[in-house]
């Protein structure tokens, strides 16, 4: 089975995210290719961009902390009625994204650090 990562690359990536005729399912796919596995300058961008759409659509999320590496971390029951699901529901869905792409995106409280 080949995994998501193998299924992009970086020029795939970014060809995808120039073209003006590509399918929105496609070009979201890109982007998370290249928010999990592309280079750290275009993963930052990503990161800003993701951090000034949440701010704006979901003014109600702020975060609760931040990773080791300044990732914002957010609380799950908000975060779910945000999004109008159960909690349950964001719980499952974050611990799939974690298997299929053996990534780390749920964190217990002490993990997160505050900026003062």
């Amino acid at each position: 089975m080949t995994t998501f990562r193998n299924e992009w690359d970086l020029s795939m990536a970014l060809q995808v995210m120039h073209s003006e005729n590509v399918d929105a399912k496609i070009w979201a796919e890109a982007v998370k290719w290249l928010f999990l596995f592309g280079p750290p300058a275009i993963r930052e961008m990503i990161s800003q961009a993701s951090s000034a759409a949440t701010g704006e659509f979901f003014p109600e999320l702020s975060p609760i902390g931040y990773t080791d590496q300044g990732e914002p971390l957010y609380n799950i029951k908000k975060l779910a009625e945000s999004l109008g699901m159960s909690e349950e529901e964001a719980l499952t869905k974050m611990a799939e994204l974690e298997r299929e792409h053996d990534i780390r995106s749920l964190y217990d409280e002490p993990e997160a650090h505050t900026i003062q």
